[in-house]
């Protein structure tokens, strides 16, 4: 052992990087892991002749205590965001005692018992490891992982700003230690790092998704070289185990969310809503991926993270999520409400002590917090997954390993691992001629994950194209959240009516309410296609109105069990991306027999009220029912008759009409629902509704080539509210009804409310802004949101600047099984603040809906019986959120991808932002030209000479200190706090699709 310590090999500092000895640029990772692989003798000869010392005074119980032990001390040091030594924690058990559990018959849950006997053993230890195994066990799990973050990205020549801002500071930081060190060293370094593994090893077995997620016959020491590691992984517990351990509270489920931009940290919701278990480095979470559903062993105190109580600290919590949860989008469009009220002024005075910082010379460690300004939050270790929620298949770029068998595919999300896959699936020629494919996307699905690698193991499973061309970066994101994008196959359509041009059968007609002479109409997009909702309002002598909500009858079509309904049910929702529709049902069925297209007969599932003008429902009524559309209006149609009620609209400025029904009848009617909807909004925010809108980008295509040609913030008009309105209360009312006659099988959707100690964190924050927030209750936050406003031109950003910090402590919406909870008080809607609502307006696009035509049929007898059992609707349930969830992030994604080639294509783009955050390095900016967000970094702002953040409490501000052009003047000063206007400039570089937002330097007759 002694002997082995002599072997010299470089340590990373804190930061990361290496010193010179570390590749500053993507290119140059290549090298770096390719002597790290070739020297896999020799760190094999290294572990034999550790193995072969004796070990003195030490047993199995201190082995672990030991281990145990190192963990804390580990978790002890600073959580910097370029340390990388949170990454790589040996397991409690050691590599011997690991392989002494699994020749013992190699059974899964003797291992996790034995496991579990000795983390219960070690954690009643006291004893710490000596320095000289801390140290090694420390390096060899650094050197696992050197140049991990740089590799991970595709190597291309032009290298992101905000990398390059990270990294100028920490490459100064490391040069002085790493330059020593350097020296020292006798050869590149031989750690442990996965694709080193001998060319002879045992090949990937056919490939199974889920080995990714269980203890594998791979980790036993085959005499190969791995049995002889360390694993850097925990084995997982036994299912008995887990189940005992949840019952007694001392286990924690729930899903598993990593910080996309640090990729080392990830977050669990706490059961009791308090603020989030935070799972730090690689290990802790235990090869478990994004979206996974786990289970959590909270740490002791002692390894508790140390964090700001600030809300838009670079340390809090709730920096976690990318994109705000979807608080209520529970009817139509639901974006870019711009409702103008006047503003409290904000205080800005009382200045702190700050923390100055040269652009040239920042050290990332520096604070400015005191220590009773930090708090603590509860760590946590991953012990088992429940259910791999995410596909394990991933779009990345592939690098060449000569001398190996295997290349080294890099997801381009960096919280999937690399992974090490044959060379066998990758293109003939890619040996030959790798510079070919550096550019070209592949796909990738893991197929095993082994304990003592950083690196995963998995199959190519296709090439996609040229990186930062809009079809092949689209086909990966699909993929990568396993939307079912293929042609429904020939089974599927033959459930679909055969013989065409189809018409209602007599039977069916004689069944329904004929509503066919009635005034119904559309209201939807203009390019929509899939028309599944129709409204229609008549005035009644006694001066009420009777208006009815009709969707689209796809459970006519739709057979309970048949393969039409199989794959509706497994794709669970439509998916919306920039330039095209993924259908949950086949075009035949959305765009021609269920839409409720104009002029032509249509089954439909009716909703009718008797309604006063004041919006009190007098009476209703549900069945099922055929109409016949009277005409397609847009949104733009709609808005126009309620802009202008006294106009006489020609047959010319509108869609084709029927004959039955005059375009000023059609125009009555919607006032006539405007003026209703109008009194019901107003009657759900007064009894405590919320609204979180948020901006949306849409864009203009060119037809021939779908590149983006322009882009806006779409418009949340009245028209859109109209519509809202009633899809609205007919979601509620259909949800009384099936609640009433299935209480056991309802399917519902009910919104938990926001968690409480994000909500606290952020009260606090918010009467230190000085912004008067009232966050108790839905109605109270959606009242006073809209009192802060303002009546100036930036009122609408400031909203939107509001309206983000308050939905970060917001919680998902989500479809259950009435029978699944035990009280009825947790199916409340936060948002909406209703005791009850499911979704039944949009069955074209949402399989929720389709369950739920089922049960308002079962309810009403005017359907086949219903073949459900709760445990039916339940696991459906859990299948519609996870689609619905994937679905909001792919057509984020999709967004995200046509404004970087925007960007890149018409920019630089310039455009006035306001400030939504300030960190100690950096700070987040709206856009307002395009209702973007993004992260500007100090470190790459041309001519900005150094910055000074401070902390007035828990309100962070910032000073940017600007060079002049005339030498002679002094220095810019430019103040940056919340609300604050900016000129930036939006710049695309190297990397496909990225962009970054640079603050425009202030001239110098500016005052600041």
């Amino acid at each position: 052992m002694e002997s082995s310590s002599k072997v010299k090999r470089p340590t990373k500092p804190r930061d990361g990087k290496a010193g010179k000895n570390l590749p500053r640029s993507h290119k140059d990772t290549q090298p770096q892991l390719l002597n790290q692989h070739q020297n896999g003798k020799l760190r094999s000869h290294l572990q034999e002749f550790e193995e072969q010392q004796p070990v003195q005074t030490e047993d199995k119980a201190s082995a672990s205590d030991r281990s145990v032990k190192n963990e804390v001390n580990r978790r002890k040091k600073a959580n910097s965001e370029s340390s990388y030594s949170s990454d790589g924690v040996p397991s409690q058990q050691s590599g011997h005692q690991a392989a002494n559990a699994e020749d013992q018959g190699g059974k899964p849950g003797a291992l996790e018992k034995n496991a579990t006997a000795e983390v219960q053993k070690a954690a009643v230890s006291k004893k710490f490891p000596s320095k000289r195994r801390q140290k090694k066990s420390e390096k060899d799990m650094k050197a696992s992982l050197v140049g991990s973050e740089e590799s991970d990205a595709p190597q291309f020549s032009g290298s992101c700003p905000e990398e390059q801002a990270k990294k100028k500071s920490k490459k100064r930081k490391s040069k002085g230690n790493s330059d020593k060190k350097t020296k020292e060293v006798c050869g590149p370094t031989v750690d442990t790092l996965a694709a080193g593994n001998s060319q002879n090893k045992k090949a990937p077995q056919t490939p199974v998704p889920k080995e990714s997620v269980r203890p594998n016959n791979k980790d036993k020491n085959t005499g190969r070289g791995r049995g002889s590691r360390k694993p850097l992984f925990e084995h997982y517990m036994s299912i008995e185990n887990v189940s005992a351990g949840l019952k007694r509270g001392e286990l924690i489920q729930g899903a598993l969310r990593i910080n996309p931009k640090r990729y080392k940290e990830a977050f669990t919701p706490a059961p009791d809503g308090s603020a989030d278990i935070f799972l730090d480095g690689i290990a802790a979470r235990n090869r478990a991926l994004n979206g996974d559903v786990v289970v959590v062993k909270i740490l002791p105190p002692e390894q508790w993270k140390a964090v700001n109580g600030d809300t838009n600290g670079s340390s809090s919590a709730s920096q976690n999520v990318s994109k705000v949860p979807d608080v209520i989008v529970e009817a139509h469009y639901d974006r870019g409400d711009e409702v103008v009220r006047k503003m409290k002024s904000v205080s800005l005075h009382d200045k702190a002590p700050v923390m100055t910082q040269s652009v040239k010379n920042v050290n990332p460690s520096n604070s400015s917090e005191s220590s009773s300004d930090k708090n603590v939050q509860r760590t946590g270790k991953v012990v088992y997954i429940v259910e791999p929620k995410h596909s394990r298949a991933a779009s990345g770029f592939l690098k060449f390993l000569p001398g190996k068998n295997f290349a080294m595919f890099s997801p381009v999300d960096h919280r999937v691992p690399r992974v090490n896959v044959p060379l066998a699936d990758c293109p003939a020629d890619f040996i030959s001629r790798p510079g070919d494919y550096e550019n070209i996307l592949f796909v990738c699905r893991i197929t095993h994950w082994p304990a003592d690698s950083n690196f995963a193991e998995g199959r190519l499973m296709k090439s996609l194209g040229q990186a930062g061309e809009i079809e092949p970066e689209t086909e990966g994101i699909l993929t990568e959240y396993d939307v079912d994008f293929s042609e429904f196959s020939e089974k599927v359509l033959g459930c679909l009516p055969q013989e065409l041009p189809w018409s209602i059968p007599a039977p069916e007609l004689s069944r329904r309410r004929d509503l066919r002479k009635e005034c119904i109409f559309t209201i939807d997009p203009a390019t929509a296609r899939d028309l599944d909702d129709a409204l229609s309002c008549k005035q009644l002598s006694d001066g009420n109105f009777e208006v009815g909500v009709h969707i689209a009858d796809v459970s006519y079509f739709v057979e309970q069990g048949n393969a039409l309904d199989q794959i509706a049910s497994r794709r669970a929702t439509s998916v919306y991306l920039v330039q095209k529709v993924i259908p949950m049902l086949p075009r035949l069925l959305c765009e021609e027999l269920c839409s409720l297209n104009p002029l032509t007969d249509r089954l439909t599932f009716s909703v009718v009220w008797k309604l006063s003008p004041e919006g009190k429902i007098l009476s209703e009524w549900f069945g099922r029912s055929v109409i016949c559309s009277c005409i397609k209006l847009s949104y733009d149609h709609a808005q126009s008759m309620i802009q202008a009620p006294d106009k006489s609209f020609s047959a010319e400025e509108l869609p084709p009409c029927s004959p039955n029904h005059s375009i000023q009848e059609i125009q009555e009617a919607v006032i006539n629902l405007h003026n209703i909807a109008e009194q019901l909004r107003a009657q759900r925010f007064e009894g405590g509704a919320l609204r979180l809108d948020q901006m949306k980008l849409s864009f203009t295509l060119d037809k021939a080539s779908g590149m983006p040609q322009g882009c806006y913030v779409y418009q949340y008009r009245d028209s859109n509210k109209l519509v809202e309105e009633f899809m609205l209360l007919a979601n509620m009312a259909v949800a009384h009804q099936i609640f009433r006659a299935c209480p056991e099988l309802a399917l519902l959707r009910r919104h938990p409310p926001p968690q409480s100690k994000m909500v606290e964190d952020l009260q606090e924050f918010c009467d230190q802004m000085g912004i008067d927030l009232d966050l108790s209750s839905s109605g109270a936050l959606h009242r006073s949101l809209n009192e802060q406003l303002g009546d100036d031109g930036y009122a609408a950003a400031r909203k939107e600047v509001l309206t983000h910090m308050c939905s970060r402590p917001m919680q998902m919406a989500v479809y259950f099984c009435s029978g699944a909870l035990s009280e009825e008080k947790l199916f409340r809607h936060y948002a909406l603040n209703v005791p009850l609502y499911t979704h039944f307006t949009s069955p074209i696009r949402r399989y929720a809906d389709v369950i739920v035509h089922r049960l308002l049929a079962a309810s009403l007898n005017c359907g086949p019986s219903l073949g459900l059992t709760g445990e039916d609707v339940h696991k459906q349930a859990s299948q519609c959120n996870d689609k619905k969830t994937a679905s909001k992030r792919v057509q984020e994604l999709s967004s995200e991808l046509f404004f970087g080639i925007f960007v890149k294509e018409c920019g630089p783009l310039d455009s006035e932002a306001m400030v939504m955050g300030v960190l100690d390095q950096s700070f987040d900016v709206l856009v307002l030209r395009f209702g973007v967000q993004k992260r500007v970094y100090c470190n790459s702002l041309e001519g900005l000479k150094t910055f000074h953040f401070r902390k007035v409490g828990k309100r962070p501000e910032m000073t940017l200190v600007w060079e002049t052009e005339d030498p002679e003047k002094d220095s810019i000063q430019q103040e940056i706090s919340i609300f604050t206007l900016l000129n930036v400039q939006l710049k695309a570089y190297g990397a496909p699709m990225k962009y970054s937002a640079v603050v425009q330097r202030p001239s110098d007759n500016t005052d600041s």
